[in-house]
C-alpha cells in the first residue's frame, strides 16, 4: 500500500489539533484566533513533547493562500462608498493613530537596539488593531449597538485599508532598503494609479459579466468564478510588482459592489475559515519558547506600549476626529491590542528576509497578552473618564467637549471647492483610463500590427492604424475629461452669481483641454516624426472634433451611466428588498440618538404581540422606525403590527435606552424546554363505553382538543383505513376512535372515559 503523502499527514494533524484546541477556547469564551496560535505552537518543531508537522514549507504555502483569502473576504465586506460617506472624522482619527503608534513602535525598537527594518516593521505591526478581536469583544460585552462601537469599527475598516497600502510601502522600502522621499512618492503614485484603474475597470466590467450569466450561475459555479477572479487578480497584482494579498483585496472590494456580494461572502466563508485557520496555525508554529524567555522584557515593554499608547494617542486621535472626551476614551481604550494584520505584516517581513526571526514570536506573544486584556481595557474606559472628570477642572472638560462637538457640524463646502474637487477627481480618473488604454495598445496591438504589415513602408501604416484606433478608444474618456461638470449645478450657480467667476470657469475648461491635447500629442510623438507645432495642432483639432461629435458624446454618456448603474447596483438591490438603512440615519441632531438593529430571537416572548401591547416607547424609550421581515422593509409600523420571530427591529434611541432594550430582548425568552422528552406525540385507541361522558356530544362539544389537548385523527369502522371523523357527528357507545397527543394528555383523556 502506498505511503500517505506528508502534506496529507500534516493537514490531518493541524486540523485535528486545531479542532480540539479551538473547542477548548470556545468553552472558555476566548477568541478562536488564539486557539489556532496555540494549536500551531503544539504541532511546531519547537514543541518537543508533541507530534510536529513534517513539511513546514507546505504549511507556509497554505498559509500564504490563507492570507490571500482572508484579504479577499475583507474586501467583500468593504465598500469604498462607505469610506466616502464617513467624512473626514474617521480618516483623521485613523491616520493619527497609525502615525503615532508607528512612531512609538519605531522608538521602542530603537531603545532595544534592533535593526532599522525591524523597527520599521514593528511600527507597522503596533499600528494595526485587530478588527476580529474587537468585534468579538463588543459582541461578548453587549456593546455592538453602542454609538462609540460604530465609530471604532469605522476606524478599523480604514486601518485595514491603510494596512494594505502599508504592506505595499513596506515591500518597496524593503526592496530598495531606502527611505528617500522620491521613491516613496513614486510608490504612492504607482499604488494610486493601479488602485483607481482596477477599481474603475473592475466595477465597470465584472457586474456586466455577472449580470449576463446570472441565470446560469448556481452556488457552486459562483464560488468557482469568485475564487477564480480572486486568484487572477492576485497573479496580476504580483506581475505589476504588488503582493498577491493586495490583488485579492482589490478583487474582493470590486465584487463587494455587485448584487451577488452577499452570496459570494457566504460561499467563500468556509474556504476562508479553512485556509485562515492554517495561516494562524502557521503563526503559532513560529513561536519559540526560548525566544519568548530571552525577549521577556521587550514583550512586556511592547504590551505596555500598546495599552498606554492606544489609551493616550487613541483618545487624542478620536478627539481630533470630533468626539467628546468620554466617547474618545471609550474608543481609544477599545483599540489597545494587535492581531491578524500584525501577523500578516510580520509574515511579509520574514518572506522578504528583512526582519529578524525573533520578531515574529515576540509579536505573537504581545498579541496574545493584549487580546486577553481587551475586555478589561474596554471596561476600564468609563471608570478612567470618571476619574479624570473628578480631578480635571470642569471648565476644561466642558471646553474639550464643546471644541470637539463643534467640529461635527462644519459648514457646507463652498461651490468653488466642491466644483474643483469634482473636476480634479474626474480628470484624474479619465486620465488614468486613457493612459492604461494607450499602454495596452502600444504594448500588444502595435507589435501585432507591425507583424501583419512588415517592412519599412508598411510600418507607417501599422503606426497610423494603431494611432487612429487608440484615439477612438480614448475619445469618450477625453470628451468626459473636458466637458463633464460644465453643466453642473455648481457651475451654473457660479456663472450666474458674478461676472468675475466666468473667466476662471472658462480657464478650467482650457486646462482640461490642454491635458486632453497632451494625450493626442503623446500618441503622435510616439508613432510619428511630425514637428511639435504640427502635433499640437493635430491635438487641438482632434479634441475639438471629439467635443463636437454626437456619436462620441452618446458613447461617453452611455459608458458613464452604465458605470454608475453598476456602482449603485447593490444599493438598488438593498432598497428593493428593504435592507438599506434609512437616509436620515446620519442626520439625527442629538449626538446621543442613533439607529440600531435588533433581531427578535426565535424563542422570544414578544412574538405574536403587537407593538401597542409591547409599548416599547413607554417601557424603554425607544421607537421602532422600521421592521425588516423576509427581505422586506415595513416603514413606520403602527401599533397593530404583530412581531414575528426573526424580525429585525430598527429602533431609534440613545445608548442607555438601547442597553435596556437589548437586555429585555435577551431576558424575555422562553428558554430551553426542560420537559422536552415529554413532548413526544403518541397515538392511542379509545373505545367509547356506556358510561363515557362523550356519548351524545359532537367532536366540538366534547372538549377533546380544547380541554385535554388531544386530537381525533380517525374513526375505526372495520375498514383497512380509518374514516375521517366529522366534527358534527355525535359520539355513540362502542365507537372506536384513534387519538393523538402527549402522554400526560392521553392519560387524562383515558381516565375521563
Amino acid at each position: 500500500m502506498a505511503e500517505l503523502p506528508a502534506m496529507i499527514q500534516d493537514l490531518a494533524l493541524i486540523l485535528m489539533v486545531a479542532g480540539v484546541v479551538t473547542l477548548i477556547f470556545k468553552k472558555l469564551k476566548q477568541p478562536l484566533v488564539l486557539g489556532y496560535i496555540v494549536a500551531g505552537f503544539l504541532v511546531s518543531p519547537n514543541m518537543p513533547y508533541t507530534t510536529s508537522v513534517v513539511d513546514v514549507e507546505n504549511v507556509h504555502l497554505w498559509a500564504d493562500i490563507g492570507v490571500m483569502f482572508l484579504l479577499f473576504s475583507l474586501g467583500l465586506d468593504f465598500s469604498f462608498k462607505k469610506i466616502l460617506k464617513m467624512g473626514a472624522s474617521p480618516v483623521i482619527s485613523t491616520c493619527t493613530i497609525i502615525f503615532c503608534m508607528s512612531m512609538l513602535g519605531v522608538c521602542v525598537g530603537h531603545l532595544f537596539g534592533w535593526g532599522k527594518m525591524d523597527c520599521i516593521f514593528l511600527g507597522g505591526m503596533l499600528a494595526m488593531s485587530s478588527t476580529t478581536i474587537i468585534y468579538k469583544a463588543f459582541d461578548d460585552l453587549g456593546l455592538r449597538q453602542q454609538q462609540f462601537a460604530g465609530l471604532v469599527m469605522s476606524v478599523l475598516i480604514l486601518e485595514d485599508i491603510l494596512a494594505i497600502v502599508m504592506m505595499v510601502m513596506l515591500s518597496a522600502i524593503a526592496g530598495g532598503n531606502d527611505l528617500e522621499g522620491g521613491q516613496m512618492l513614486q510608490s504612492v503614485m504607482r499604488i494610486g494609479f493601479f488602485l483607481i484603474l482596477w477599481l474603475v475597470v473592475g466595477i465597470f466590467a465584472i457586474p456586466i459579466f455577472l449580470r449576463s450569466v446570472r441565470k446560469l450561475i448556481n452556488n457552486e459555479v459562483l464560488l468557482v468564478v469568485s475564487l477564480g477572479l480572486c486568484c487572477a487578480m492576485a497573479v496580476f497584482s504580483t506581475k505589476v510588482g504588488f503582493s498577491s494579498a493586495f490583488g485579492a483585496f482589490i478583487m474582493g472590494s470590486i465584487l463587494a459592489e455587485t448584487i451577488e456580494a452577499e452570496r459570494i461572502e457566504k460561499l467563500v466563508e468556509p474556504v476562508k475559515n479553512l485556509f485562515g485557520a492554517i495561516f494562524f496555525v502557521s503563526v503559532g508554529m513560529l513561536v519559540d519558547p526560548k525566544i519568548l524567555v530571552e525577549y521577556a522584557l521587550p514583550i512586556v515593554a511592547l504590551v505596555l506600549t500598546i495599552l498606554v499608547g492606544q489609551a493616550v494617542f487613541g483618545t487624542f486621535s478620536f478627539m481630533l476626529g470630533g468626539e467628546s472626551l468620554k466617547s474618545a476614551m471609550r474608543c481609544g481604550f477599545s483599540m489597545a491590542q494587535i492581531g491578524e494584520f500584525s501577523f500578516i505584516i510580520a509574515s511579509l517581513g520574514l518572506s522578504l528576509g528583512v526582519i529578524g526571526h525573533f520578531l515574529y514570536p515576540v509579536v505573537v506573544a504581545v498579541s496574545v497578552i493584549t487580546t486577553f486584556l481587551t475586555p478589561y481595557m474596554i471596561r476600564l474606559a468609563t471608570p478612567a473618564y470618571n476619574h479624570l472628570e473628578h480631578h480635571l477642572p470642569t471648565k476644561l472638560i466642558r471646553s474639550l467637549n464643546q471644541l470637539t462637538m463643534g467640529q461635527k457640524h462644519t459648514q457646507e463646502q463652498s461651490k468653488w471647492k466642491k466644483l474643483l474637487m469634482q473636476m480634479t477627481i474626474n480628470t484624474l480618473v479619465y486620465a488614468i483610463l486613457s493612459s492604461a488604454t494607450i499602454a495596452l495598445m502600444f504594448t500588444f496591438f502595435l507589435p501585432f500590427a507591425r507583424k501583419l504589415l512588415p517592412g519599412w513602408e508598411l510600418h507607417w501604416y501599422a503606426n497610423a492604424i494603431t494611432g487612429v484606433l487608440t484615439v477612438l478608444l480614448i475619445a469618450p474618456f477625453l470628451r468626459a475629461m473636458v466637458m463633464k461638470k460644465n453643466h453642473s449645478e455648481e457651475w451654473k450657480a457660479l456663472w450666474a452669481e458674478s461676472n468675475h467667476n466666468r473667466l476662471p470657469l472658462i480657464f478650467t475648461i482650457l486646462v482640461r483641454m490642454m491635458i486632453a491635447v497632451a494625450f493626442i500629442f503623446y500618441i503622435c510623438n510616439y508613432l510619428s516624426r511630425f514637428t511639435n507645432a504640427l502635433m499640437i495642432t493635430i491635438g487641438v483639432v482632434v479634441i475639438i472634433l471629439i467635443i463636437l461629435s454626437r456619436w462620441i458624446k452618446h458613447r461617453s454618456i452611455t459608458l458613464e451611466r452604465l458605470f454608475i448603474l453598476n456602482l449603485r447596483s447593490r444599493d438598488i438591490e438593498a432598497q428593493v428588498h428593504g435592507k438599506k438603512r434609512p437616509l436620515y440615519e446620519g442626520r439625527l441632531l442629538d449626538r446621543d440618538i442613533h439607529i440600531a438593529d435588533f433581531e427578535v430571537p426565535l424563542d422570544s416572548q414578544w412574538m405574536g404581540q403587537t407593538l401597542k401591547q409591547l409599548n416599547f416607547g413607554r417601557k424603554y424609550g425607544v421607537h421602532i422606525s422600521s421592521i425588516l421581515r423576509g427581505g422586506w422593509r415595513i416603514n413606520i409600523p403602527d401599533g397593530d403590527y404583530i412581531i414575528f420571530p426573526g424580525d429585525v427591529l430598527q429602533a431609534i434611541g440613545s445608548d442607555a435606552q438601547f442597553t435596556a432594550f437589548r437586555e429585555a430582548l435577551e431576558k424575555e425568552r422562553f428558554g430551553v424546554d426542560s420537559d422536552l422528552e415529554k413532548r413526544e406525540m403518541k397515538l392511542r385507541q379509545l373505545v367509547i363505553g356506556s358510561d363515557s361522558p362523550f356519548i351524545g356530544k359532537s367532536l366540538i362539544d366534547s372538549g377533546i382538543r380544547d380541554v385535554y389537548s388531544c386530537m381525533v385523527v380517525g374513526l375505526e369502522e372495520g375498514k383497512e383505513s380509518l374514516s375521517n371523523y366529522a366534527p358534527n357527528r355525535k359520539f355513540q357507545e362502542g365507537d372506536i376512535i384513534w387519538v393523538v397527543g402527549e402522554q400526560e394528555s392521553l392519560d387524562a383523556l383515558l381516565a375521563s372515559r
